[in-house]
């Protein structure tokens, strides 16, 4: 079947089909975003020009980090969300029509073109991946290869490190506690907002030691946890944890900056790292970085944690809502602390 064919196959077929999208109907100024911020709406769904398909999306990804792009900020790797328009993130989903060889009718792909039920756009924007690779498509959204860059490249991790992470009952922080230690880590300490989710931790995660960070200073917490200091920091929070992590870190410690959920949990600019002068007596190095620098470690990455998982050291957890009209309320929940693991929402059957 040729590119026109399929165009008008599709559009015979589905001229009445139609999908939800997500756009942002307001941006939160100084506050967290609210569900009136959001706008659900119903689409209709065109057929494939030259060079496109359509794809019907199976699963998107939630991240905290999408309420920087909700409040617009600025200096972020990627453009904020407009105003009016469909946000964008993670998603994996099916080609239902195609009008370019290099993607037919039933390959999965991953791409950028969350928040929608349908995705249409040039072949070139989809990513082709293996069906089979792992026991559900949802996990090609999971966050392991952020947290795998930052140990092995940002923060240079060596075995018998002392690890922290902060929030790490969260997708990327429970992804990083397991591979510092499958990687050789001699302690792997998280934090974490609640006593649960500390049970979480050093139960099913394998922490050596966790502690809520609403229990007193966080520094003191980190003491008691590390009583020989830390030499990784994975920093997932900022803040109070950021500052606590400087001060009871050895020298020549690393920090890994992955993300400032204070920052976006409380809608405003946060605290920054304090003193300074600790990063210099203790000679630290304090990276940030973003997997897409990176992605040339992807397959080295995949064929470990596939390896992982069929060998059963490593646990994939993930919260699954349903249908995208609970996902902006799903992403509140989600700053708010309600999940642990990878978030996804599921669009398809």
């Amino acid at each position: 079947m040729d590119a026109s064919s399929k165009n008008t196959a599709f559009a015979g077929s589905g001229a009445s089909r139609t999908g939800l999208e997500v756009r942002l109907a307001a941006r939160p100024e100084g506050r967290l975003p609210v569900p009136g911020d959001f706008e659900i709406t119903e689409v209709a769904v065109p057929g494939p020009a030259p060079g496109q398909v359509v794809v019907r999306n199976l699963f998107m990804s939630l991240d905290p980090g999408m309420l920087m792009l909700i409040a617009g900020e600025s200096g972020l790797p990627m453009p904020p969300y407009e105003v009016g328009e469909v946000m964008y993130g993670d998603a994996i989903g099916e080609v239902v029509a195609s009008a370019d060889p290099s993607l037919g009718e039933g390959d999965v792909v991953m791409h950028r073109l969350g928040w929608r039920e349908y995705a249409v756009a040039q072949a070139g924007r989809f990513h082709r991946v293996d069906r089979d690779a792992y026991p559900t498509l949802s996990a090609y959204l999971g966050f392991g290869l952020v947290a795998y860059v930052g140990l092995t490249v940002a923060a240079e991790l060596r075995p018998g490190d002392t690890v922290f992470v902060s929030s790490a009952a969260g997708a990327t922080g429970g992804m990083a506690g397991q591979i510092a230690r499958l990687k050789g880590a001699a302690r792997v300490i998280g934090s974490a907002g609640s006593p649960a989710k500390v049970d979480y931790l050093t139960g099913r995660l394998g922490f050596d030691a966790a502690f809520d960070y609403h229990d007193g200073p966080v520094a003191d917490r980190l003491r008691e946890a590390a009583p020989e200091g830390i030499d990784v920091y994975f920093d997932n929070v900022g803040g109070e944890q950021l500052r606590a992590a400087i001060e009871v870190m050895n020298p020549h410690g690393r920090i890994a900056v992955c993300g400032v959920l204070g920052r976006q949990s409380t809608a405003g600019p946060g605290d920054g790292p304090g003193d300074l002068l600790a990063v210099l007596g203790k000679r630290l190095t304090i990276r940030g970085f973003t997997v897409g620098d990176h992605l040339d470690r992807a397959a080295e990455f995949g064929a470990q944690f596939r390896t992982w998982l069929r060998e059963g050291a490593i646990v994939y957890d993930e919260t699954v809502i349903d249908g995208l009209a609970d996902a902006p309320q799903a992403l509140l929940d989600l700053v708010n602390g309600a999940y642990v693991g990878k978030t996804v929402v599921r669009l398809g059957s």
